[in-house]
Order: structure tokens, then C-alpha cells, then sequence
């Protein structure tokens, strides 16, 4: 399973972005430290949408409680600090738990974990003059491509829910219309 980490993230709106990502591509969400804003925020809710019902979110107080229960899984860090682009780590294994983590939208991993843990930061390309893209968009980035590398393990590859043939149904339904 792919599990992303978000070290104490500033807004709602991109926690719950990244919580209907997660549900679309079966992955858990743990969040770590404190938060500036209520789980329950308006904000969160309108991005997750309905996904936030019985969604599963682990939570952690600190980065050492996190360490503690989770500190021997693979753990990559996403900071524009690194030289590994993250294209270029291998995540297809699915018979191992992958764990992504990302930082605070106003300053990120804290730079003593990435120095501690330099082989595993990943690095997303981007224009020189940028310093950094939303935090959303970057787990949207890196997860989609760990799921590619997984060939989409688990994930739907045909329409489920109206059907594999919807397009084409429903033009005939309007051509008999007529």
C-alpha cells in the first residue's frame, strides 16, 4: 500500500484535496503534528467532498511518535533540497508498504530529517525561479507516478461505475431518441 505523510500541513482545503487523492488511489493519509485548523473546517470538507465520510486518517502528535510505530517502513521525503528526482526512485514493489511524506506548505520537512535521510528525498523538477508548487498538486505528482511504476495495482483501469461502454451506450441511447 502506498501511505502518504503530511508533516503538519497549514490548509484544509489542501488536506482535503489530498484526502479525495488518496481515496481515488487507495492510499492512506497520515498526518503528523499539530494543525492550525479543525479536521471538521468547511474548507477540508468541500474539497474532500463526500470522501471524508469513514475516511481512515492516522494521526500522530510529533515526528518521534511517528518514527516510533512507522521509523523501520520505506520513507521518502519530497523537498526541493534534493538532487533525486522523483521519477527516477523505484516504486514498483507492491508487496511493500511505500510511505511519501510532505511538508508544511511555509517550510517543509524540517532540514535536519532531510539531512538524516538524504538518500531518500525526492526532488520534483521545475522552473529555476519557482521555490515550490502547491502541496496537492506535488502528492498528486509523485503519488501518480509511484502508481504507474505499480502498473495501478488494485486501482480500476476501465470505467466501474457506469460501465465500460457508457460513452457509446449513451450515444445510442440519444440516436434512438430521435
Amino acid at each position: 500500500m502506498i501511505h502518504i505523510v503530511l508533516f503538519e500541513p497549514e490548509k484544509p482545503a489542501n488536506v482535503g484535496n489530498i484526502i479525495r487523492t488518496c481515496m481515488a488511489f487507495s492510499c492512506s493519509l497520515t498526518i503528523i503534528g499539530p494543525l492550525s485548523f479543525d479536521l471538521s473546517d468547511k474548507a477540508l470538507k468541500r474539497a474532500g467532498m463526500d470522501y471524508m465520510i469513514g475516511f481512515p486518517l492516522e494521526r500522530f502528535l510529533s515526528l518521534d511518535d511517528f518514527y516510533l510505530k512507522r521509523g523501520k517502513e520505506k520513507i521518502f521525503y519530497v523537498t526541493r533540497y534534493s538532487k533525486n528526482i522523483y521519477s527516477q526512485a523505484d516504486f514498483s514493489d507492491v508487496a511493500t508498504d511505500l510511505y511519501l511524506m510532505f511538508g508544511r506548505e511555509s517550510t517543509g520537512i524540517p532540514h535536519d530529517i532531510l539531512r538524516a535521510n538524504y538518500p531518500y528525498t525526492l526532488r520534483i523538477p521545475m522552473a529555476p525561479e519557482a521555490r515550490s508548487l502547491n502541496l496537492a498538486d506535488s502528492v498528486a505528482l509523485v503519488l501518480g507516478e509511484a502508481e504507474r511504476q505499480r502498473k495501478f495495482f488494485g486501482l480500476a483501469t476501465r470505467e466501474a461505475i457506469k460501465g465500460e461502454d457508457f460513452l457509446f451506450k449513451e450515444a445510442e441511447e440519444k440516436e434512438n431518441w430521435k
